[in-house]
């Protein structure tokens, strides 16, 4: 995970995957602007790339899912 600053001073949350690409040659990742809500976004979207691509890895961050899983559906119904 990295964080960085955007053009307007704001957090920048970037998550990439060491062994996935995307597009070609690019490693897969995830970048969500923002305060908390960009990094629960992020951190989400990291989540459930490790449960769809990596299903036998132990991260801390899966401790999460059901959350992460939870704010999908919110966002869904919404």
């Amino acid at each position: 995970m990295k964080i960085d600053l955007d053009g307007e001073q704001q957090f920048l949350y970037r998550i990439s995957c060491a062994t996935c690409t995307a597009r070609g040659h690019r490693p897969w990742s995830t970048h969500r602007a923002g305060a908390d809500n960009g990094f629960l976004a992020a951190m989400d979207r990291w989540i459930f790339h490790l449960v769809e691509k990596h299903p036998d890895e132990d991260a801390p961050c899966l401790a999460f899912r059901a959350e992460a899983e939870q704010r999908l559906h919110e966002r869904r119904e919404g």
